[in-house]
């Protein structure tokens, strides 16, 4: 690998591509799963937040997949990390999803060779600085922390049944109508996360956190009342007449 390819980590379904059936990049390292699907969100995210400039995600092309499903959940997940990275200040192109069909005529090395490209010109990850309190690093925690929370998963989770089934109502959500929901609910997850990063190092009062995650006081204030109600942070003290919130261990 050359000092300036770009460092690329690939995770591949163990039913796409053969090993034997083309050459592997010196710059990627492939990584061999079951199925896409099984792929865990934070783990893409703790990838590239230990500095890998690019990840790959090779799956069986829809509608083949050898757990039936498995290639749609992983499309579902990787809907939400874009949506997440992109928040986070990183650019969402770091993650690629390649989908593979015996019928394509491009090998392995061509999808490989041809993200090397659009990384490289994205330049090096930020992330590989040692600085570990930039705010860089602060928001890919907090987005590993939302990607592992219960209330997102539930909802990739319950995407086809939200808008392929109909509730009491007889009504189901068009996809669109979806997706304006998981961007709501990725931002306030993101956001709530990211005040209980800040808030696990130091006391933090509204003011500085507004400023912090860039929201109006109001909003962040409200946030805090219902991360009070789910035990994530508590009133650690009162400065003169400014209340200092301090985020609590989740168990």
């Amino acid at each position: 690998m050359e000092s300036n390819d770009p460092k690329i980590v690939c995770f591949m379904c163990n039913w796409a591509f053969c090993q034997n059936e083309t050459e592997v990049p010196s710059n990627v390292n492939v990584v061999r799963i079951m199925c896409l699907g099984r792929v865990d969100p934070v783990i893409v995210l703790d990838t590239l937040a230990n500095g890998i400039d690019g990840v790959m995600l090779v799956g069986c092309k829809p509608p083949d997949c050898h757990y039936q499903e498995g290639n749609l959940q992983a499309e579902r997940a990787i809907k939400m990390l874009t949506k997440l990275v992109a928040l986070t200040g990183l650019e969402p192109q770091r993650i690629k999803l390649v989908w593979f069909s015996p019928l394509d005529e491009k090998n392995f090395e061509y999808y490989a060779k041809e993200f090397s490209k659009e990384i490289g010109k994205l330049g090096s990850s930020p992330l590989q600085s040692k600085d570990l309190s930039s705010r860089l690093k602060v928001n890919m925690l907090a987005a590993k922390n939302a990607a592992s929370d219960f209330r997102l998963r539930v909802l990739l989770g319950r995407e086809k049944e939200l808008t392929e089934g109909v509730n009491v109502y007889g009504e189901k959500l068009s996809q669109d109508e979806f997706d304006e929901l998981l961007d709501e609910i990725v931002k306030e997850e993101f956001v709530r996360h990211k005040i209980y990063v800040l808030t696990k190092t130091k006391p933090l009062s509204v003011k500085d956190l507004a400023e912090m995650v860039e929201m109006k006081p109001a909003a962040v204030l409200r946030q805090i009342v219902d991360m009070r109600r789910k035990n994530m942070i508590a009133l650690d003290h009162v400065k003169g007449q400014t209340p200092l919130y301090k985020a609590l261990e989740v168990k």
